[in-house]
């Protein structure tokens, strides 16, 4: 055994090593060449850094063997040799490679993360850019992007603008607390004018009922009842047949309404002038001249309405400008040529009984609903005067609510104007409603029957 080590001592080991310093043996050219071949060759006997490697020398030389083969005299060599020496003590001490050949980076900007997109500097090579944000709805999920991408219609950019996500979806639902309060607002409002129209069925056969137009009442009530529930069309997800039927019910219920207030302003002036002696009027206080009046208002309202209906009708339509990242879903008014004529004419309608009511305000107290009707047409013309500005500023579901607002309000105020007086005479001063009373007042004025 001890002779066995002693012969790959002395023979074989030696001859592994010079058989791996043999491309640096073939280099050699002069005594003083060979002399430094035999140092090393001792060294290498000696053995490597760590047990069970190759020897250090020998890597260093196959790392720099390029420049080694570049040598042309005994100078280039003694400089490869102090190479050698110095990359071996760094590989022991370390394990790496000199730092004499490490590659240089080819970049002068650091990577730009998800979210930004590489642009280049004016004046700069181009291995240096400099990162910008990707812009509003568009993305970029790579490093280094050379571009963003653009979400889809339906998604939205994260806040860290690497990925899509979907959007919101936002309408007026009665699923939120501003919308059951309005619904509940609307059906609990119905019963007012029900409630009201019951007590005109029970005392219709009394003075306050009789001189105030009984069958003009009672539809002016059922209309007002409609109108608090046309409101709840408004309400909850937008669809095409939604979509028609709201604005139109509106204007037509409305339209109706007003009609009926501003027939019954006309059967007042008519009814006092047509009580002077030798008046030619009295021919136009038959009971079918009110009905007339609120047929032909109605048509011209019936007409816009259907006009609009045919050339430019509304529809449902997600709206995606109004909010980033929110899909607004509403219903989109076709025409808003049709949409504010039909307001207008409202607001006509309106004005005409408010002047027609506030000239006959001084006629006798038996017939002086036409202090009532004006007090009503004014608080109706400022509710839908303040609407203008409020609904062109809102964006969104607050549109709707503020719609809804304006049919609540205004109704409410036909309600307490017209008929809250009316109803607090019948059940709390029923002298106020008698027959002796009015005479009595009509005699103050001299008014005989």
């Amino acid at each position: 055994m001890a002779s066995k080590a002693l012969y790959w001592r002395i023979f074989v080991s030696p001859v592994q090593a010079f058989g791996r310093h043999l491309p640096v043996a073939l280099l050699c050219r002069s005594a003083r060449d060979f002399r430094r071949l035999a140092v090393l060759l001792q060294e290498d006997r000696r053995g490597s850094c760590s047990q069970g490697e190759e020897s250090s020398a020998v890597q260093a030389f196959g790392r720099h063997l390029p420049v080694a083969l570049l040598c042309r005299s005994a100078r280039d060599f003694r400089r490869l040799a102090v190479l050698l020496q110095e990359d071996r003590r760094g590989s022991c001490s370390q394990g790496e490679e000199s730092s004499a050949v490490q590659v240089p980076q080819s970049v002068c900007s650091k990577s730009c993360p998800p979210g930004f997109r590489k642009v280049a500097l004016e004046g700069q090579p181009v291995c240096c850019f400099g990162c910008v944000q990707c812009l509003q709805g568009e993305i970029s999920n790579q490093t280094d992007s050379i571009e963003c991408m653009k979400c889809s219609w339906d998604q939205w950019p994260d806040s860290q603008k690497s990925n899509c996500l979907p959007k919101l979806i936002e309408f007026f639902s009665l699923e939120e607390p501003l919308g059951v309060t309005l619904a509940a607002i609307s059906i609990l409002s119905s019963f007012a004018p029900v409630l009201i129209l019951s007590i005109f069925i029970q005392h219709k056969h009394t003075p306050i009922i009789k001189a105030n137009n009984y069958v003009l009442s009672c539809l002016l009530l059922a209309l007002l009842c409609l109108c608090f529930l046309c409101s709840l069309v408004f309400i909850g997800y937008p669809q095409n047949e939604k979509c028609l039927l709201r604005q139109v019910s509106f204007g037509l219920v409305f339209a109706l309404c007003v009609s009926c207030i501003l027939a019954k302003t006309i059967m007042v002036v008519l009814a006092f002038m047509a009580t002077r002696p030798g008046s030619s009027l009295r021919k136009w206080t038959r009971p079918q001249v009110p009905f007339v009046i609120i047929f032909l208002c109605f048509l011209i309202q019936f007409t816009v309405c259907i006009i609009w209906l045919s050339f430019s009708p509304p529809f449902a339509q997600s709206n995606i400008q109004t909010k980033p990242g929110v899909i607004i879903l509403d219903c989109n008014e076709g025409s808003l040529i049709a949409f504010w004529t039909m307001l207008g004419y409202l607001f006509l309608l309106a004005t005409i009984s408010f002047i027609v009511a506030f000239l006959a305000r001084r006629l006798p107290d038996s017939f002086n609903e036409a202090q009532y009707i004006t007090f009503s047409m004014l608080a109706f013309l400022s509710v839908w005067i303040s609407f203008i500005p409020a609904y062109l500023s809102a964006q969104g579901k607050y549109t709707v609510a503020m719609e809804i607002f304006a049919i609540l309000a205004s109704s409410w105020a036909l309600v307490i104007s017209m008929f809250l007086p009316k109803c607090f005479i019948i059940l709390f001063r029923p002298i106020m409603n008698s027959r002796e009373y009015l005479m009595g007042r009509n005699k103050a004025h001299g008014i005989t029957e």
